[in-house]
């Protein structure tokens, strides 16, 4: 019996040691290279949720600029002496402005006070470009002051700089200003002062915007914040959402049409997120359209990413309007049809056509070279197949070149997935968006999601993703490391799927209603979240091609026995970039087996790159902007099979040459 025992001992003690010591090989086929790794790979999806627009990307200071919010045309702003909104303005479509008259005692004053969004948030050294059209109804002159002030001042004096403009004339006139702060506060107060007393003075379309924007725009976006997604290497931008494509009702959704031309003149839009929770409550949640559509095709140049833009199908939000009636008719579509076309022209057209004669006006006649758009967004069911297919015909009649997005509905799996994916077969878009909002666990079993599709069928668009954890539904490390498991399977299918974009990309830390979120900020700084670093990880090493990388055969998909790692393989030759994930507590290590060589070649590695998730619920803060990055670590070796270690909780990027 003792001998027995000691035998049994022997065996578990040499068995422990080699769990503990198990070396993982993974075979890297390099003979022939695999399916293309599309340039829309991974991109970004913006969505005015969290003031993601104004009080976000839209580099605008001032909340309620022109007037028009419904509930409240001062709502912002506070008045002071003798402040009337009136409502036959310059522009049509925004129609109020405010006349400044006598306060009526000399020791009185007349005018304004706009509190920004969550205050206005300016740097000391930096300059502010003041704006305002301005008129003086009865002829005359009239001065007005601005200045931006800090009303918590113990100081002498409130104001942190100022500077005055000379208002002339009968006629609506714009007149600029630039004021430089001395100070730098993330909630100063713009005020505005009837320097004239006796001088009535009316004033419409008050803006305050950094001179310093993205590209030096002067309509322009907040720089920290568009930087932040040029650094991601987006080769898809999809935009304006989302939710707010559909509205909450189709009187609130969002219209293309009304985005363009002029600024002044683009009206004021209720958010879908407005009243969507009481729990977190922003009733003074508006689109001022500053930031529209335009603007979003010209971002998307300049950061090199394709455009996506999404367009109602004519329903109405489903999660928030159960009767059919809340919808377009299938009959009364044409209207939204032609808005479809009518994008392409304005985005395409020649400068002779009505609508590319509008983008030439705005200061670009060469075409945006559109080759994407989405009809509708999360819809599901019959209501959503039987719209959808009159767009489809339309737009490849008229613009036989653009490919068409359709969406597999809200979910991951399920009755409506089910439904959707054959009906977008039959109609024949070229593109399914789907949609997963989902937990550890899910993320964790997806690693061969879409090692089976059908790869004849329309590709997928991963519209909409991000691991969200029971219970800790925020940002942090464990969640970017199953969203960067999990796409590895993403990378190794490209020829599947042919677009990914995380969602949502920002959040304001005061005004945020939905999380995690890729990118948060407050008016003057930001910071980029580990999940940023997955996709930014991603984007920098895309490939070009992917190569076959299996373990016993098999893909590297988190399965029984494979230790819990995820792989994936790209080449952009000479260089070969393996990503692997290890979701495990254990370290691993993993021999990297090269076949296909020509006789002579070797691979050499060049560095590693690794984020460690280690501290599980980690993440990056205002105050910690770089507390979880990526590192790189000594990767060496030279040969047909390399070595390498993979701590526990981490992702790593090994980088190797084939010479």
């Amino acid at each position: 019996m003792y001998k027995h025992f000691l035998s049994t001992l022997f065996l578990v003690a040499v068995a422990s040691f080699q769990s503990l010591g198990q070396s993982y090989t993974m075979d890297i086929d390099l003979r022939k290279p695999g399916a293309p790794v599309n340039d829309t790979q991974y991109g970004i999806f913006f969505e005015d949720i969290n003031f993601a627009a104004d009080g976000g990307l839209y580099a605008e200071l001032v909340k309620n600029r022109s007037f028009e919010y419904p509930d409240d045309a001062l709502q912002g702003w506070k008045a002071f002496g003798k402040v009337t909104v009136l409502d036959d303005g310059p522009f049509d479509r925004n129609p109020h402005y405010v006349r400044l008259s006598d306060p009526g005692h000399p020791h009185k004053w007349t005018g304004l006070e706009n509190e920004g969004f969550f205050g206005i948030g300016i740097k000391e050294g930096e300059s502010y470009r003041f704006s305002v059209w301005a008129r003086v109804p009865d002829g005359g002159t009239s001065e007005l002051r601005a200045e931006l002030v800090n009303p918590s001042s113990m100081s002498e004096t409130h104001t942190l700089c100022r500077g005055k403009l000379e208002i002339s004339g009968k006629e609506w006139k714009k007149y600029e200003l630039v004021l430089k702060s001395d100070s730098t506060l993330d909630k100063a107060v713009l005020r505005l002062f009837l320097e004239d007393k006796r001088v009535t003075t009316d004033l419409e379309h008050v803006s305050l915007f950094p001179v310093d924007t993205w590209k030096g725009h002067q309509n322009g976006l907040r720089k920290d914040l568009a930087q932040a997604l040029a650094d991601l290497h987006p080769g898809i931008f999809r935009f304006p959402g989302g939710c707010i494509v559909e509205g909450t009702d189709l009187a609130t959704r969002y219209n293309w049409k009304n985005t363009v031309g002029i600024v002044e003149n683009r009206p004021l839009n209720e958010n879908r997120w407005e009243y969507t929770f009481t729990y977190r409550f922003y009733p003074d949640y508006y689109q001022s359209g500053g930031l529209g559509f335009f603007e979003f095709f010209q971002l998307s140049e300049e950061i090199g990413s394709e455009p996506l833009p999404i367009l109602s199908c004519g329903l109405a939000c489903q999660f928030q309007n159960d009767d059919e009636s809340a919808h377009v008719p299938v009959d009364d579509l044409q209207p939204y049809i032609q808005d479809a076309i009518d994008l392409v022209e304005f985005a395409n057209g020649p400068v002779t056509s009505e609508w590319g004669r509008l983008r030439a006006e705005m200061g670009h006649p060469e075409p945006f070279n559109l080759k994407y758009i989405g009809i509708g967004n999360e819809q599901w069911g019959s209501l959503y197949t039987e719209r959808l297919e009159p767009f489809v015909k339309a737009i490849r009649a008229a613009c036989p070149g653009i490919r068409i997005v359709g969406s597999s509905g809200p979910g991951s799996e399920g009755e409506q997935f089910d439904y959707l994916w054959p009906e977008m077969r039959r109609i024949g878009v070229d593109l399914v968006d789907e949609h997963f909002y989902r937990p550890y666990d899910w993320f964790l079993s997806q690693g061969a999601r879409y090692d089976n599709y059908d790869r004849k069928g329309p590709k997928v668009f991963a519209g909409e993703y991000a691991c969200h954890a029971r219970g800790a539904k925020w940002n942090h490390a464990y969640a970017s490391l199953l969203e960067a498991a999990f796409m590895t399977g993403i990378e190794r299918n490209a020829d599947v799927v042919h677009m990914a974009t995380y969602a949502p990309l920002f959040a304001h830390v005061e005004g945020w209603q939905w999380r995690p979120d890729l990118i948060w900020y407050d008016n003057l700084r930001s910071f980029r979240t580990v999940s940023w670093h997955v996709q930014e990880l991603y984007g920098r090493f895309k490939g070009k091609n992917v190569l076959p990388l299996k373990m016993d055969g098999a893909n590297v998909t988190g399965a029984e026995g494979q230790g819990g790692l995820f792989a994936s393989a790209v080449q952009d030759s000479p260089r070969i970039y393996i990503k692997v994930a290890n979701t495990s507590d254990e370290p691993r290590e993993v021999s990297l087996n090269f076949t296909g060589l020509k006789k002579k070649d070797v691979v050499r590695a060049v560095e590693g790159i690794r984020l460690d998730c280690s501290d599980r619920m980690a993440d990056n803060t205002l105050d910690a902007p770089h507390k979880v990055e990526p590192l790189g670590f000594p990767f060496k070796g030279e040969g047909r099979m390399l070595e390498a270690s993979v701590p526990p909780l981490s992702f790593s990027v090994f980088i190797m040459t084939v010479q």
